[in-house]
């Protein structure tokens, strides 16, 4: 295809992509200004115009940060990552689309990657590309790479003043800013700005949740699918401070000192975050930086005690993996081994690890007792997994009752029951292995996936009812069976997996063992 006919021209510049299949990519663009230096820790800035045209063929920078550690048994379970380099100069999106300037209308749905608020990138795998859900399902998709950890939600506000007043939501900041160029550019690439999606998995679930309770994310998203990533409340101010001060010992920084910081290399940034101390099963300190609620970009926590009104018009699809919490545990030495002390020794330990207050010891007695009745056969390593992995379900249950007592929009709840055959089938229903099924990326396989032909229906389930969601707020389409929207009556929840089904309520003794636990 002539060169010409992949340029389009954006509010500050033109940008050539290229074409494959029917699908327009462009990887790369830049959607806000530098961050480092003296933009550190600041709201993000519009990019400077450009003359000429830039190129837009492949995928640009991700913040500074730390990377997994990479390992054979990784890469065949997940495949390869897609990081090729680090910069504070990260503002960038990645935009697919099956036609350009034609006025299209097509729904927008604007992926926010996973990771928490500390790793992650657009480029992160192969799952994330775009291509096939865009030819596929005739949507716009578009993935995004922001600030994430030291330099996104160091809160600085508290012993550094009103100039850092929003830096602890400096990567949300950047989101926002993503979705304004969405709003401004979207339809020279065939989009309706006037029908964005915002979608995530784990971390990327949790910044939608948070998106969904900024008053200056209103209006720039129609609708929002959270899998896997319930985010009820995130930090307040005071919360913050231990973990600055921490941060600012690690170079010998008292408050006074702050524009050092401005002045020093990223990389040294990075190592200083780095050095913060290990919490269970993360390689980092990953909790002590998160959102806050700063009184001026977040002023109130996304679903507690109640939802938050600026999202109250907005249709929700939410959900979890059956087995979430087998992503985390599978490299433990132990997994498929837990004996009962170990069980209730994790228990207690790990929900920590996923930011939420712990479980109570008198709770946990009495959750086990549920789960070995209704789980006939259990064991100790199937009690430990089926209890942590619906730490996450329960709380988009919560997330799900709070939407509908806060506002008429209709709420779709699913449970994603799809086993991996990989491990042995130790893996099951874990966390992260919807996502290539809602990209419609199931081939070429990787091990975690494997090569069962169902997966190809499941996918074409998943990616259609996530796109026909996008298009009209309501997820059914002629592939899967009809699915209600979810009530405190009739809690009708979705099952995907090798035969999709709708349930009303599954799991309901267990669910309502939860009860009070959950704030």
């Amino acid at each position: 295809m002539s060169t010409d006919k992949v340029v389009v021209k954006t509010k500050y510049g033109k940008v050539r992509g290229t074409s494959q299949n029917g699908i327009y990519s462009f990887k790369g663009v830049p959607y806000g200004g530098p961050t480092g230096g003296p933009n550190r820790f600041l709201p993000p800035t519009p990019p400077e115009p450009w003359t000429g045209i830039k190129d837009a063929n492949q995928y640009g920078p991700s913040i500074w940060q730390i990377t997994k550690t990479s390992n054979k048994k990784a890469f065949d379970l997940w495949g390869p990552d897609g990081f090729s380099s680090f910069s504070e100069d990260c503002l960038v999106l990645n935009v697919w689309t099956s036609g350009l300037n034609d006025n299209g209308k097509r729904p927008v749905m604007v992926w926010i990657h996973g990771g928490g608020f500390t790793r992650g990138s657009a480029n992160d795998t192969p799952w994330y590309d775009g291509a096939s859900l865009a030819k596929t399902q005739d949507v716009v998709l578009v993935s995004v790479n922001h600030r994430l950890g030291v330099f996104g939600y160091l809160h600085l506000a508290e012993v550094a003043g009103d100039r850092y007043a929003t830096s602890g939501n400096a990567g949300m900041l950047d989101l926002v800013a993503a979705l304004e160029w969405v709003r401004d550019n979207i339809s020279k690439f065939g989009g309706d700005p006037d029908n964005v999606t915002i979608f995530g998995q784990s971390g990327g679930g949790q910044k939608v949740c948070v998106l969904m309770a900024m008053p200056a994310a209103k209006g720039l998203f129609h609708r929002a699918i959270v899998q896997s990533g319930h985010c009820l409340k995130v930090r307040n101010p005071a919360e913050t401070e231990k973990a600055t001060l921490a941060f600012l010992e690690e170079f010998g920084l008292s408050p006074k000192d702050i524009n050092i910081l401005h002045e020093m290399q990223a990389d040294k940034i990075n190592a200083g975050w780095q050095a913060f101390n290990p919490s269970l099963h993360w390689t980092h300190g990953w909790k002590q930086l998160f959102p806050v609620v700063d009184g001026v970009s977040l002023l109130v926590h996304p679903f507690y005690p109640a939802a938050a009104p600026t999202a109250s018009d907005v249709p929700l699809m939410i959900g979890t993996a059956k087995d979430d919490i087998n992503f985390l545990l599978y490299n433990d030495p132990q997994f498929g081994k837990y004996d009962e002390a170990t069980m209730r020794e994790l228990l207690v330990q790990v929900p920590k690890g996923l930011f939420r207050e712990e479980i109570p010891d008198d709770r946990i007695e009495g959750l086990i007792t549920t789960y070995r009745q209704t789980r006939d056969g259990a064991t100790p390593h199937d009690l430990l997994t089926g209890i942590l992995s619906d730490v996450d379900r329960m709380d988009s249950i919560k997330i799900a009752e709070r939407k509908i007592e806060g506002g008429k929009a209709p709420v779709y709840m699913y449970l994603f029951a799809w086993e991996s055959p990989a491990l042995n089938g130790m893996l099951k229903a874990c966390h992260a292995l919807d996502i290539p099924f809602v990209f419609n990326n199931v081939e070429p396989t990787v091990g975690v996936i494997g090569d069962n032909s169902g997966r190809f229906e499941l996918a074409h389930q998943m990616s259609g009812a996530w796109a026909a969601f996008a298009r009209g707020g309501n997820p059914n389409h002629q592939g899967i069976p009809s699915w209600p929207t979810y009530t405190l009556d009739n809690r009708a929840t979705m099952i995907f997996d090798t035969v999709s089904r709708v349930e009303d309520d599954p799991c309901g003794e267990e669910r309502e063992a939860w009860h009070g636990i959950i704030q």
